[in-house]
């Protein structure tokens, strides 16, 4: 038995988070999609995904098997209903498929997520259903992923002590603290909903902290960070300055002051010292934002949106970003002015123009920030951005 979670037809609309991941490995709360599917089944989790993506995330094959859409967040409530379907049976709601059982490897191609085949019974869920469909959707999702998952992991447990020089304003059951977390006289709102700090994460001294708040295993929270919630800092993040409801995946470096608003990270990424975020139009209009579906600017019917940046990428001191800014994987952007709001993987430069960065001046970059957390940039790392680079849409022309 086990999780197949599917991309179900969002890789490109979700680019450029899923340039080098699945769906189902994106986090919008403490965990991951596919670490709360584990943690709520104890089932082997895997992924139907590009094929470029699948000897880093493989997929899982044998026996009883759920393919679940790899963009709903699973509540206890979806967990149950998904579980609950028997070979034949598919798991619907509103007309969308959510979920197929299937039984010794029958059915290997992967499922229409549009309409399901006309020989599954359909089971319908009547919950609600919180889905990720387009990068906005992880920081407009934080708040209530971030419920789920405190729940899911601190029911039955104590949290480590939290410090006298703390002030708490709420309720302090809403704090939990892994072992080796440390927070020390920094102001802890939780009237909005609560505050996880993981294994060995710190919040330093002088931090204002309203809830809810995801911070994860070895995070730091830097002196004086005034954090707006719901945020979530994935796995060795260092964060500080000014951010409001924001996601960064993990090992990324946002160290310094300046603005960060409604906007989403990869992982590996470092933004420079002072880098601001627009994240709201002067017209109070709708944003626009780089498409890799329609390969264009779109209208995002958002009021609410600053930059989305893929992996490994950076910006230099003083970076302005305009609202709606969309950065792929590997980029490195500089220089004064506003760079544009696309900004193609692997493109080094700003506002004067871009050009395409060698794979080796890259890789190297890559492998010394990994360094750095004692990861290793690996073969299968650099045959990913490899494949990004030649294949990809959107590079700089």
């Amino acid at each position: 038995m086990a999780i197949l979670l599917s991309d179900a037809g969002l890789h490109r609309h979700l680019l450029p988070l899923t340039f080098t991941r699945p769906v189902g490995s994106l986090r919008a709360g403490i965990l991951s999609i596919a670490e709360a599917w584990k943690h709520i089944t104890d089932l082997p989790v895997g992924f139907r995904t590009e094929e470029y993506l699948q000897a880093k995330f493989p997929a899982v094959e044998g026996g009883r098997l759920w393919e679940v859409h790899g963009g709903v967040l699973p509540t206890a409530a979806f967990a149950a209903a998904v579980l609950d379907l028997e070979p034949g049976e598919a798991l619907m709601h509103g007309g969308r498929p959510l979920a197929f059982c299937t039984e010794g490897g029958a059915h290997a191609a992967e499922m229409d997520w549009a309409v399901p085949p006309a020989y599954f019974t359909q089971v319908e869920f009547r919950g609600s259903i919180p889905v990720l469909e387009r990068p906005w959707h992880l920081f407009q999702h934080c708040a209530e992923a971030i419920a789920h998952d405190f729940e899911l992991l601190t029911v039955g447990r104590r949290s480590e002590v939290l410090g006298a020089l703390n002030t708490v304003i709420g309720d302090p059951k809403l704090i939990f603290l892994e072992p080796g977390a440390k927070v020390e006289a920094s102001i802890l709102n939780t009237t909005n909903g609560p505050i996880w700090v993981g294994m060995d994460a710190e919040i330093m001294e002088g931090c204002m902290v309203r809830g809810p708040l995801a911070l994860g295993r070895n995070s730091q929270l830097k002196m004086g960070a005034k954090i707006y919630g719901a945020c979530s800092f994935g796995p060795d993040c260092r964060v500080g300055g000014e951010v409001k409801n924001s996601v960064i995946l993990g090992y990324s470096n946002k160290g310094h002051d300046g603005f960060l608003g409604n906007s989403v990270l990869g992982e590996w990424c470092n933004l420079g010292a002072d880098t601001n975020t627009s994240n709201l139009k002067n017209t109070y209009g709708d944003v626009l934002a780089w498409s890799y579906a329609a390969m264009a600017l779109v209208a995002t019917g958002q009021q609410f949106l600053g930059l989305v940046m893929g992996d490994h990428s950076k910006s230099g001191i003083n970076t302005m970003f305009n609202t709606g800014t969309v950065a792929g994987v590997c980029a490195n952007i500089f220089g004064s002015g506003f760079p544009p709001k696309h900004i193609p993987s692997f493109a080094w430069g700003g506002a004067e123009g871009f050009t395409t960065a060698t794979p080796d001046k890259v890789f190297s970059a890559c492998g010394r920030m990994m360094e750095r957390r004692h990861v290793h940039f690996s073969a299968d790392d650099e045959a990913l951005l490899r494949h990004i680079l030649q294949h990809m849409p959107g590079q700089v022309t």
